[in-house]
C-alpha cells in the first residue's frame, strides 16, 4: 500500500511540475517564466502573443535549446576558452550593479549568456566552418540548385550559395537533433500563455 501512495505521490508531483513547463528538452525544463523572459526580451518586451505566434517561437527556441544540448554533450561547456568568457561576462555584468545577482533575471540573464556562447560555438563547428571551408561541397550544392541561381556563374553568387548551404545544413542538424533529443512540449501551458 505504501508503494502505491508513493507512486501517486510521485505522478503528481512530476505531473505539476510538466504543468509549469512549456517543454522539456532532452529532460531538461524549459519554464514557462524562462519562454516569457526571452520572448518579451525578443519582441521589444511585448508579451500579448497570439498561440501562434508563442508556438513559432516555441519551436525556435526549443532549436536554439537542442544546439545547447549537443554542445553540453560535445563537452564544450568546458573549454577553457568558454570558461574565461563567460567569467568576463559574469564579471563585467556584476559591476554595472544594475541588477542584484540573487534576482531571477540575473540568472537568466548569465544562463542566456552560457547558452548562447555555447549555440555560436557549436553552430561554428556544425554549420558555418563547413559551409565556408568545403569549396567542393559548395559547388556541389551550387550544381544541384543551379536554376535557383538564374544561371549566374558561381563565383558571382559564391556569398548566396554560401548562405544557402549553410541554411540546408542547418536544417539537416535540426532534424538529427530531433531524433537524438527527446522534446515534449506542453500545449496546454501555451494556450495559458497566449493572448488572444
Amino acid at each position: 500500500m505504501r508503494k502505491v501512495y508513493c507512486s501517486i505521490i510521485i505522478s503528481l508531483f512530476i505531473t505539476g511540475a510538466f504543468a509549469q513547463n512549456v517543454a522539456v528538452v532532452n529532460g531538461k525544463p524549459i519554464s514557462n517564466k524562462e519562454f516569457m523572459w526571452v520572448y518579451k526580451k525578443n519582441h521589444s518586451g511585448n508579451g500579448n502573443a497570439t498561440d501562434e505566434d508563442l508556438q513559432a517561437y516555441l519551436t525556435l527556441y526549443i532549436n536554439f535549446k537542442l544546439k545547447v544540448t549537443e554542445a553540453r554533450e560535445l563537452g564544450l561547456d568546458k573549454d577553457t576558452a568558454y570558461l574565461a568568457e563567460v567569467k568576463n561576462y559574469e564579471h563585467a555584468l556584476r559591476t554595472q550593479k544594475r541588477i542584484s545577482k540573487t534576482k531571477p533575471e540575473y540568472l537568466f540573464i548569465m544562463n542566456e549568456y552560457k547558452e548562447a556562447v555555447l549555440m555560436f560555438n557549436i553552430s561554428e563547428i556544425k554549420v558555418w566552418n563547413q559551409a565556408q571551408n568545403d569549396e567542393n561541397q559548395l559547388r556541389i550544392f551550387y550544381d544541384k540548385n543551379k536554376s535557383v541561381y538564374l544561371q549566374s556563374s558561381f563565383d558571382e553568387v559564391r556569398g548566396q550559395v554560401v548562405t544557402d548551404y549553410q541554411q540546408e545544413l542547418e536544417n539537416e542538424w535540426i532534424k538529427t537533433l530531433r531524433k537524438k533529443y527527446p522534446v515534449r512540449i506542453n500545449q496546454e501551458e501555451i494556450r495559458k500563455l497566449a493572448k488572444p
